[in-house]
């Protein structure tokens, strides 16, 4: 594709992973993501791909950890509940070191919940669902466009460090359509996958991929080596956007969908008179700690924003190490704050600290 096209957010995303290099696509249909399967279902043959729609989640995604395993470029999709159930073969391929690129398209919850959007799965995604101690880098777009360009990247990024990632959007980036443009992802030197199962042809011994280690010193030397190796992604891959930071009274966080209308609601506030900014996480993991902790004097409180009952407060609070005080504003199960209930959150947090 050329130029700039109106697409969905679920067809759009499905197209970058194409164009980042994504042939295998193993899934089950929830909404608000189905177009996802759906797009790649048709779109994927075409590109000399393979679709496979599983019988269940728990399927999908031991299907991703074989294509993974064997050196392809591996995606799969979901909702909420669906992530849920694919939390146990992520732990596997986080712990076997294999890449694969995971999209997440939230709804509201706990449980079934409803098809609204939400953010309610950020602990999920930052505190590794799964069992053990695994981190993976997770992508958080605030428009279609980045999460195009966010997408493609995802594949260099999870080859480059044999790491699943994921791409988390509410069920609004999913279902809007905005312009986008699809350009060529920055590609990084990969090393050769000299660990995938591709045949050994009578020239090697064969891979063996696992996640298993019965010997707890090897257990525990494989966990060093993969701490080691979040440590890099926590130096070297954490994203954010500031705004307005610089003389701010009142510092919003706020990321995805979210960070939209927060963004408006500085804007807002700053006619008012109020000093107000705003930190956009866009990995919310690693999160990023240096815009906070750059903040200057002029701060008297710090507002996360969220479409949940209160989870990425938690990193907030982290970074704000004591500085500041924090208070939260959200809302659940699938309904959306306006700017306005926004710039209320945020005058009642200023008249708190006074």
């Amino acid at each position: 594709m050329s130029g700039k096209v109106l697409m969905k957010g679920n067809e759009a995303i499905s197209q970058a992973a194409i164009q980042g290099g994504c042939r295998y696509f193993f899934g089950y249909p929830i909404t608000p993501q189905n177009e996802i399967p759906e797009y790649m279902s048709r779109e994927l043959p075409k590109a000399g791909g393979c679709f496979v729609q599983a019988e269940s989640e728990v399927s999908a995604i031991n299907m991703v950890y074989g294509a993974g395993g064997a050196g392809a470029r591996v995606m799969t999709s979901s909702s909420s509940p669906g992530i849920a159930l694919k939390q146990e073969g992520i732990s596997y391929i986080a712990g076997s070191e294999i890449p694969c690129v995971i999209v997440n398209i939230m709804r509201g919850g706990p449980g079934l919940g409803g098809i609204q959007p939400s953010q309610g799965d950020y602990y999920q995604t930052t505190r590794g669902g799964g069992n053990g101690d695994y981190s993976m880098i997770a992508y958080a777009p605030a428009n279609i466009q980045e999460a195009v360009d966010l997408t493609a990247e995802a594949f260099e990024v999870a080859d480059y460090y044999r790491n699943p990632v994921m791409v988390v959007g509410d069920g609004m980036i999913g279902q809007m359509m905005e312009p986008v443009e699809f350009r060529e992802p920055a590609r990084r030197k990969q090393p050769p996958k000299t660990w995938a199962t591709t045949g050994t042809e009578g020239k090697r011994k064969p891979n063996v991929i696992s996640s298993l280690h019965l010997d707890p010193a090897d257990l525990e030397k494989h966990n060093v080596h993969l701490q080691e190796k979040f440590r890099r992604m926590r130096e070297n891959e954490c994203r954010f956007e500031t705004l307005h930071v610089e003389d701010a009274e009142i510092v919003l966080v706020a990321y995805g969908t979210s960070s939209r209308i927060a963004r408006n609601a500085v804007a807002d506030l700053r006619e008012e008179g109020i000093k107000a900014g705003l930190i956009r996480p866009i990995t919310i993991w690693p999160f990023p700690d240096a815009p906070f902790e750059a903040l200057g004097d002029s701060v008297r409180v710090v507002l996360a924003v969220e479409l949940s009952c209160g989870q990425m407060v938690d990193d907030v609070r982290l970074a704000v190490n004591g500085r500041f005080p924090v208070r939260f504003f959200g809302r659940s199960g699938g309904m959306v704050f306006s700017q306005q209930e926004v710039t209320d959150a945020s005058r009642k947090a200023l008249k708190e600290v006074q």
